[in-house]
């Protein structure tokens, strides 16, 4: 018999919350049936919006209530600290007190990262947790970690990122051996900043780390590595450039099909191959973000985060507890004999 995994959703999280949150969760437990999902926040106003569905197994889904919302421009710590009876507490503490496997926000990323830590906790060795979202490439995907949670990190941080991003893509996504590269100005050893150049050789001496040196930025999309390591600002300025990349080309395209008479009957011939190919690079099939090395899962969408991403984070939480990813990173963390 199936495990049953507890997912907790923030359903006051984000730009379109409680809507999309909801009805993600109802997708969810639609599709699967080893998925309990509890939705966190205002009572009413959950009972409203579910009230709108009636074709779902109504056992699988649970309210708990939370009076309060921690909104985006609020500082995180604070918030944290005198918001006790808002959706991202009253979420990450049911994670602490083990009454959930996994914790899914829109909200806050903020407030995510800062609870997560101070609440759920870091699992023992791990210095950073960091944030670690999957990215589309032309061969699948590929790991980014970090893309926001350690601006600061230090050689041991990165060190730390590759063992954990090298666990999440074996067992998580199945990559046997996974590529691990960290982010460079060039494919030398000896380019790269201080913290570049301090940390190459401390991965090349990991051992169990297929580390396979610097990837340049132009060679991530193509797949160069499946584990991309680098520190929360250049994380998040690649991944925030991936995005707008993304959406500018499929605005390019979609306005270059509807510019004459002939590239319309074009369009007509190549739309299903064409939304098959643009639906492989679309982020919010992928699910959302883990940020790696608590003693519970955290999960962070997109802001702008619509049913589908909800969805595929919550079948996240299921793939990350059956494949006990937290025991196995750290087990991995405290291995001292991992480095030579």
């Amino acid at each position: 018999m199936e495990e049953t995994v507890r997912v907790v959703v923030d359903a006051m999280g984000g730009d379109n919350a409680p809507a999309e949150p909801i009805k993600g969760a109802v997708e969810a437990v639609r599709e699967r049936k080893d998925i309990r999902v509890i939705l966190v926040g205002q009572q009413n106003v959950i009972e409203k919006e579910l009230a709108a569905y009636s074709d779902y197994p109504k056992e699988r889904i649970e309210i708990v209530h939370a009076s309060e919302v921690i909104e985006t421009a609020e500082p995180p710590v604070k918030a944290i600290r005198t918001k006790k009876d808002s959706s991202i507490v009253v979420g990450l503490n049911m994670v602490k007190r083990q009454e959930a496997d996994a914790f899914v926000s829109s909200g806050s990323t903020g407030a995510v990262l800062v609870g997560g830590q101070v609440l759920v906790g870091r699992s023992k060795g791990v210095e950073r947790p960091p944030l670690a979202p999957l990215i589309p490439t032309t061969d699948g995907v590929a790991l980014l970690i970090d893309c926001g949670a350690n601006v600061d990190a230090r050689p041991s941080h990165l060190v730390q990122f590759a063992k954990m991003g090298s666990i999440y893509m074996e067992h998580v996504v199945g990559i046997k051996n996974p590529r691990v590269a960290i982010v460079n100005n060039g494919a030398e050893e000896e380019k790269g900043n201080a913290l570049v150049k301090e940390t190459f050789p401390l991965l090349k001496a990991c051992k169990g780390l297929n580390f396979i040196g610097s990837i340049e930025a132009r060679d991530i999309p193509t797949g160069g590595a499946d584990v991309i390591v680098c520190e929360a600002f250049v994380g998040n300025v690649i991944l925030k450039l991936y995005e707008g990349v993304g959406a500018a080309l499929i605005k390019k395209i979609k306005a270059g099909m509807m510019s004459s008479f002939r590239s319309k009957m074009g369009a007509l011939l190549v739309k299903p191959a064409l939304k098959e190919t643009l639906k492989t690079f679309d982020a919010s099939e992928h699910g959302g973000a883990p940020l790696l090395g608590l003693k519970g899962l955290v999960v962070k969408t997109h802001g702008s985060a619509v049913a589908v991403e909800i969805k595929n984070a919550v079948f996240q939480c299921v793939q990350f507890k059956q494949q006990k990813i937290n025991e196995k990173i750290a087990e991995r963390i405290n291995d001292q004999e991992e480095t030579a």
